[in-house]
């Protein structure tokens, strides 16, 4: 069989798909929008398998046609069909990439397991709003061929945008993250961010939706179209796909290793894992002092305790279970432990007396990241600012209370919000840029502005999510901040994944999931600031007007 030949072939089983697609009726697109979300995580991390997007997209496109047109008298039917479309779509999405949630509540499993069914169905119910009013919005601008593709593309990343911003925020797992599974193609994100990362997703994925099944030719039963014609969108996202690529094999090829002067870095696990009913506390807290001291002090084959004290080391998320500044008899073994010039970065809750209160009568506590000097003395402090709802503090709290709803951390009551934000400039040490567990995936809260630093530090406790994707999608958005900033990235998370991440988002190192260990490495140096440092996600807005008015313009009927 000649190539033409097999090509109209495949046109042909295509276009009959397709069209099997557009005429299904209610439950069926519906049941069919979520199987295409649910396959689509596979694109996320840890699979990493994006060419799955080139399927399930083009279904949802397809799935869209068949909901009508949105004409006077049948628009509010018409685009409630896309909503619901679009939101089932976003359901499965959602539900099989987000499912790691209930694990924390199997931490206290006596106290919260009740509540797991509603947390891993009730976020995923509401983050796929966002879906179906992409789906429906784009519905109203249903132009014919590819430009329906390009205005869901536009859609999709705009409310993928509002995702990360409305309700504070939750901007977990776009689908540009799927790019990710390439250190190449992942260098894009420098020039356009996350958000643009999936507006390229988006364009490219849908290609094979480029074939209308509105076309009246096509209902009217004319011949299919030529193989050749039918598959060029695809070709031509294929070759766009391979340009990014290019584009980001040559950035890395280019790349110079380069270290900020002596600093090296420390990066402790000590994979502690939660208390039980059991422990006594007292001991628990003097064991796992211990343990982190040791492992800070012991020689390896890397150690980068240097003649200088050019040392950072860092330890993660809530790693001394105490308040910190409070304690002089666990910063006095601290200042033993460290040599002379070296800094330890840590996290650790921290308290505050009420401002008319007694000192010693605390009433607002922070969950916070310190850095203690070898004189034992704390050098500066940051209070996280972005909260867990629900894990770090409760909305309507006083409500939720009464229905027996604690949140999900050792202290009761709310942490309080910090100022927002920083970097912090501290002698010895290069400007960091703190980032506290759930912080590093917000990019425009990534770095302080007018004030950026030379690294990125990302503490984290990835326990509550077990062995589960959780851990590894966090990673992927920590990558992903030190390529849009041009920044290297530190992360020490409790039981993995610890890495230390260079600025175009390469892991030099890494610890795996529920293993005890340290790495030891160079500080990358950081690089200029990249064209997304500079302008943020306006970038991507101009270009998602721009792609959306060149969709409109002389944009062909389904009439002719």
């Amino acid at each position: 069989m000649k190539i033409e030949e097999r090509l109209d072939w495949a046109a042909r089983h295509v276009e009959r798909i397709a069209d099997r697609l557009s005429e299904m009726r209610r439950w069926h697109r519906l049941g069919a929008a979520f199987l295409a979300g649910a396959l689509s995580v596979l694109a996320l991390q840890p699979f990493g398998f994006w060419p799955i997007l080139f399927l399930t997209i083009p279904v949802l496109v397809w799935l869209l046609d068949g909901v009508g047109e949105p004409v006077r008298g049948h628009r509010r039917k018409v685009l409630g069909k896309a909503f619901f479309t679009g939101w089932f779509f976003g359901f499965g999405y959602f539900f099989f990439g987000l499912y790691w949630v209930g694990e924390a509540f199997l931490v206290q499993a006596d106290k919260f397991a009740v509540f797991l069914p509603f947390a891993v169905t009730l976020l995923p119910a509401g983050m796929a709003i966002y879906a179906g009013l992409a789906a429906m919005v784009a519905r109203l601008f249903w132009f014919a061929g590819y430009r329906r593709i390009a205005v869901l593309a536009v859609s999709w990343t705009a409310f993928e945008w509002l995702r990360g911003i409305l309700f504070t925020g939750f901007p977990w797992n776009r689908i540009g993250e799927s790019l990710l599974a390439s250190d190449a193609m992942m260098q894009a994100a420098a020039l356009v961010g996350a958000a643009g990362l999936s507006l390229i997703v988006m364009l490219t994925a849908g290609s094979l939706a480029a074939f209308d099944t509105r076309m009246p030719a096509r209902r009217a039963g004319a011949k299919p179209h030529n193989g050749a014609e039918h598959f060029a969108p695809l070709l031509v996202a294929a070759v766009a796909l391979m340009l990014v690529w290019v584009g980001g094999a040559v950035r890395l090829a280019a790349a110079e290793t380069a270290h900020n002067g002596n600093y090296s870095i420390r990066i402790v696990q000590p994979n502690t894992p939660f208390a039980t009913a059991n422990d006594d506390r007292n001991e628990r807290i003097v064991s796992i002092i211990g343990k982190l001291l040791r492992m800070s002090a012991e020689a390896t084959r890397k150690r980068p305790l240097g003649p200088d004290g050019d040392t950072i080391i860092v330890w993660p998320e809530d790693a001394v279970e105490v308040l910190l500044a409070r304690e002089p008899y666990v910063l006095a073994a601290i200042a033993r432990m460290l040599p002379p010039g070296a800094l330890l970065i840590a996290g650790s809750n921290r308290g505050e007396p009420a401002p008319d209160g007694p000192p010693d009568r605390l009433r607002r506590f922070y969950n916070s990241l310190y850095v203690v000097g070898s004189e034992g003395k704390v050098q500066a402090v940051y209070d996280k600012h972005h909260l867990v709802p629900f894990g770090e503090y409760v909305p309507f709290r006083h409500f939720m209370a009464e229905i027996g709803f604690e949140k999900l951390s050792h202290f009761r009551g709310s942490f309080d919000t910090g100022t927002g934000p920083a970097t912090l400039h501290v002698k010895g040490m290069p400007p960091v840029g703190p980032l506290i567990c759930y912080e590093v995936i917000f990019p425009r809260e990534a770095v302080a502005p007018g004030d950026r630093p030379e690294w990125l530090v990302n503490i984290t406790i990835d326990t509550w999510f077990g062995t589960t994707s959780g851990p590894y999608q966090h990673l992927a958005q920590a990558r992903l901040r030190a390529v849009e900033q041009g920044l290297p990235l530190a992360r020490s998370a409790n039981n993995g994944v610890s890495a230390m991440i260079d600025p175009y988002g390469r892991l030099l190192d890494t610890l795996p999931l529920n293993t005890q260990g340290v790495i030891d490495a160079r500080l990358p140096a950081a690089l200029p600031p990249t064209l997304y440092a500079r302008l943020g996600d306006g970038f991507v807005l101009f270009l998602g007007v721009l792609l959306f008015l060149l969709s409109a313009w002389r944009s062909p009927s389904l009439k002719a």
